[in-house]
């Protein structure tokens, strides 16, 4: 279940509220019985494990333009050895 805080308007006391999604918003402040006011901050939020992540798409990318700088790569080195290996006219 969610935990909401709370502040009132008049005393300023401040405290949290373990409510579930279903039930109403508190309004009356325990303390002096003046309105309440739901606080909202940052959310705690984490995303652990595998996902769509900006590395995972350069990886991807990455992976195959790699790929591709490697076949380059030989097809020029081969392009090299073939004039050398050519046999010699006198």
């Amino acid at each position: 279940m969610p935990t909401y805080a709370y502040a009132c308007t008049s005393c300023g006391h401040q405290f949290d509220a373990v409510q579930s999604f279903s039930d109403d918003a508190l309004t009356i402040c325990p303390e002096c019985g003046g309105a309440l006011r739901k606080q909202y901050g940052s959310i705690g939020v984490t995303f652990n494990g595998s996902g769509f992540y900006r590395t995972d798409s350069r990886a991807r990318t990455g992976g195959s333009a790699d790929a591709s700088a490697s076949s380059k790569s030989e097809s020029s080195t081969g392009a090299k050895k073939a004039p050398a290996s050519a046999p010699a006219s006198s």
